[in-house]
């Protein structure tokens, strides 16, 4: 297992937590930061604009991606125009469908072509990957989020179908492919081995990162020991009974 500091993928902070997204902003491995309408309502962010003006003005100097919010293309366009002009480091997200199924690609398509730099998100499948890369072709440096974490909750393995998206958007070097939604550690050196650019990861998953080459025997005996010391704490036992002769 290659060690953090030799990775090629950059890790991406995710979440909506405004002293989180600082601490990690101010850590050298964290290449930037993203966030979704889901995490901020779980944050409890009410101001759209005041929560991404507050953390853009503390954090200019990495890329920080904020989502529309609407379901109608047309507003969907004038909140990427509106959320574009906050900053220098800001990628607009896209999602890569409507409710209603409805494919962004024409709205994507004419972004790219004005010059607004997109996150493009929530894609499962190459053929989404196909259609958005194609999408931004023609336009500056942007990001194309497949949520492999959540191909993974289906039952099937992410790793091919990662590898294969970057052989597809390999024509297109302004174009970086981003591993989301990852489920534990591991997915940061899949994502590595595979050519991802990018890989979004929680801060709960960040905090593992000090485990990394950490010595398995001995973390076998501190998990023998939380067990140990966990029911103790508890006051668990188990009285005595007789044996009754046969």
């Amino acid at each position: 297992m290659s060690p953090i500091e030799s990775l090629r993928v950059k890790i991406f902070a995710d979440g909506a937590d405004r002293a989180g997204m600082l601490e990690m902003a101010g850590k050298p491995h964290i290449a930037g930061l993203t966030t979704n309408p889901t995490l901020m309502r779980k944050a409890g962010i009410s101001d759209y604009r005041g929560f991404a003006l507050d953390v853009l003005a503390e954090i200019p100097d990495k890329p920080i991606s904020f989502e529309v919010f609407s379901d109608d293309f047309a507003e969907m366009e004038r909140q990427a125009y509106e959320i574009a002009s906050w900053g220098s480091n800001v990628y607009v997200k896209i999602p890569v469908t409507n409710t209603r199924r409805e494919p962004a690609t024409r709205l994507i398509r004419r972004l790219a072509l004005a010059g607004v730099r997109q996150n493009v998100t929530a894609l499962m499948t190459l053929a989404q990957v196909r259609e958005v890369s194609a999408a931004l072709a023609q336009g500056p440096e942007s990001y194309i989020s497949v949520f492999a974490g959540r191909v993974a909750d289906t039952g099937r393995d992410p790793v091919p179908l990662m590898a294969e998206a970057v052989e597809i958007m390999r024509p297109h070097p302004r174009q970086q492919l981003i591993w989301a939604s990852p489920r534990e550690l591991l997915n940061i050196f899949q994502a590595d081995q595979v050519g991802c650019h990018i890989i979004t990861v929680t801060n709960d998953v960040l905090k593992k990162l000090e485990l990394v080459g950490k010595d398995l025997s001995d973390y076998s005996l501190e998990t023998v020991k939380m067990f140990y010391d966990d029911a103790t704490k508890a006051g668990f036992t188990l009285p005595g009974r007789e044996r009754v002769a046969a």
